[in-house]
């Protein structure tokens, strides 16, 4: 019974909604670091990007560490514009 126990609260722990790996938590966006290939922060939902930060592109805002976008802008850039420079 024990085992049943561990296993459960095991699975409950790895299933129960975790936000770990998400890149901002909730009520706040990701913006990138115009220029850079690596910096970014988290800003509040409805504010401005601080200066030097721009949003990202619709369609490829990085959601959890490690996912598709959030690989693609480790290698990839935005200029002050928002725009794709390479």
């Amino acid at each position: 019974m024990p085992a049943l126990v561990v296993a459960g609260l095991a699975a409950a722990v790895l299933t129960g909604g975790c936000t770990a790996d998400a890149i901002c938590g909730g009520g706040n966006y990701p913006v990138k670091l115009a220029d850079s290939a690596t910096g970014s922060t988290c800003v509040p939902d409805g504010q401005d990007p601080p200066a030097g930060y721009v949003r990202y592109p619709a369609g490829k805002v990085p959601k959890k560490v490690g996912d598709k976008w959030d690989v693609y802008w480790q290698t990839h850039k935005l200029d002050k514009l928002g725009k794709e420079v390479y």
